[in-house]
């Protein structure tokens, strides 16, 4: 049975650069992304607009050509999870964990029994269309491959972040950066950029404490060194979308100038 490459990355203590997918449809993208370097993308269904059948069928080459997927689904409840999860999508994403119960809830939806309830289903995607070994099996491979990073995107969240990090099933934490400086009260401000960064710490020293891998956003190369030297183990640089921006600008300016 096939493995996750994420899962295996991060239990090696090895690093992953991968980018936001938010506007392009086409599974092509991946071996794009792929041949320049990168380890995985990232692909946001909470604020841009893939179906699921758009992801499913990204899900299916990413794991046909090894390079991983996440997803981001609109709400980290049992029918995303679920539909995620049997469409082949190894790594969950899930914003919005304000609680250490909703953290459970993530937790029961995505691993089968003894960790969780996850709901049964037939061989597919999520098997790679392969039967081998028994059921009892492919439920402990499933336990053990899936991934699940959580936000930590409000100061209510912060105040549960041991009782979610130290708790069996999530993977990952990170930060949601916009959304906890509105909630700080610091979004658009001079301070929005010590306060968010006060937040990552406590999230590095969490997933020390806990043996979690952090999750960081970075926008430039120099973000990207300090929070790989700070521990951090999965770094999304900017997105799809920004990096086209970016290019082509660069290209108007300099060719008008």
């Amino acid at each position: 049975m096939r493995g996750n490459p994420v899962r295996a990355a991060v239990d090696r203590g090895d690093v992953m650069f991968g980018t936001w997918v938010n506007m392009i449809r086409n599974p092509a993208v991946l071996p794009t992304l792929k041949a320049a370097g990168l380890d995985f993308a990232r692909v946001d269904m909470e604020h841009s607009s893939p179906n699921i059948e758009s992801v499913a069928n990204m899900s299916l080459l990413a794991r046909a050509i090894d390079f991983p997927i996440v997803v981001r689904p609109p709400e980290a409840n049992r029918e995303w999870i679920t539909r995620l999860l049997d469409g082949g999508v190894w790594n969950i994403h899930c914003p919005q964990v304000d609680t250490a119960a909703q953290a459970a809830e993530i937790v029961q939806a995505s691993r089968y029994y003894p960790m969780g309830s996850r709901g049964m289903a037939g061989g597919g995607a999520a098997t790679d269309f392969e039967f081998g070994g028994s059921p009892l099996e492919r439920m402990e491979h499933a336990n053990q491959e899936v991934f699940i990073t959580v936000m930590l995107e409000t100061v209510g969240a912060f105040k549960e972040l041991d009782d979610i990090a130290s708790m069996p099933g999530i993977d990952a934490l990170t930060i949601g950066p916009t959304d906890l400086a509105q909630d700080l009260g610091v979004f658009g401000t001079p301070d929005a950029g010590p306060a968010l960064d006060e937040h990552r710490n406590m999230i590095m020293a969490a997933c020390k404490k806990y043996g979690k891998a952090g999750a960081m956003l970075v926008s430039s190369p120099e973000e990207a060194k300090k929070w790989r030297d700070a521990g951090a183990q999965l770094l999304g640089y900017s997105s799809e979308v920004q990096v086209l921006q970016d290019g082509y600008k660069r290209f108007m300016k300099e060719v008008n100038a």
